[in-house]
């Protein structure tokens, strides 16, 4: 087993006047030909997009992208006539499949803070879809909540299925010193979204930090003073 904590300081920044950007592997114009990912995992990025902006419609394919709110709302649109509005507490996934095109925008008064993730599915070109559940009630509950996952333990309780049978995330909205178990699993990758955390073997971990772990066995996570809400993603 191994812990490589990753530090929210130590990621690549985009900052432009209405967007905030932290990536978490390679992105864009930023390269490193050592952190193009982990497991299934292809980007992370901790977005932060001003009131009354946003990304105009831009074309996708053959990704897995799943969006988790922290703050405010996010308005989605795309090609293939869905829409929806994003926001804490509801899961949102949309499969690019053969191809898509997408906008996301902040249409209300405050910055929206969101979390977005693309996996590779098992299949390419598959028909673009889109999928969105409302999770808030079962978060209540301080535990592992399945969000979005492909993983066959996950077919009967998971919020959206993701198109990879390899991986699925789960998010826990945890109380002050509240503990979770992290899955037992080849690969899995720890976000802190909001507060602080001790990671058994690794310590302390505070907001915006994340921890890669390879060939983990269930380490214990517990929140601090103020709780935690933490991602995770389970890779096989």
């Amino acid at each position: 087993m191994s812990i490589d904590v990753r530090r929210a300081a130590d990621r690549f920044l985009t900052e432009e006047d209405w967007l905030e950007s932290r990536h978490s592997f390679s992105f864009g114009p930023y390269y490193d030909p050592a952190n193009v990912g982990f497991g299934a995992l292809l980007v992370h990025n901790d977005e932060v997009v001003a009131p009354g902006t946003g990304f105009d419609p831009h074309p996708h394919q053959d990704l897995e992208i799943v969006t988790w709110v922290l703050r405010g709302a996010l308005v989605h649109q795309d090609s293939e006539g869905h829409s929806g509005i994003v926001y804490p507490g509801l899961a949102q996934r949309m499969s690019a499949g053969s191809g898509i095109r997408h906008s996301e925008k902040n249409d209300g008064g405050e910055p929206v803070r969101y979390i977005q993730m693309w996996v590779r599915p098992d299949e390419l070109d598959l028909a673009p879809s889109y999928e969105q559940a409302e999770v808030d009630v079962a978060l209540s509950a301080g535990e592992l909540v399945p969000i979005a996952s492909g993983l066959p333990k996950h077919a009967g309780s998971t919020a959206i299925r993701i198109n990879q049978r390899g991986a699925g995330m789960t998010v826990a909205r945890l109380r002050p010193q509240g503990t979770v178990e992290l899955p037992v699993a080849p690969y899995v990758h720890l976000f802190v979204a909001r507060g602080s955390v001790v990671l058994e073997s690794a310590g302390d971990l505070g907001e915006a930090d994340a921890a890669r772990i390879v060939a983990a066995d269930g380490q214990r996570v517990t929140a601090g003073p103020d709780g935690a809400e933490i991602l995770v993603w389970e890779m096989r």
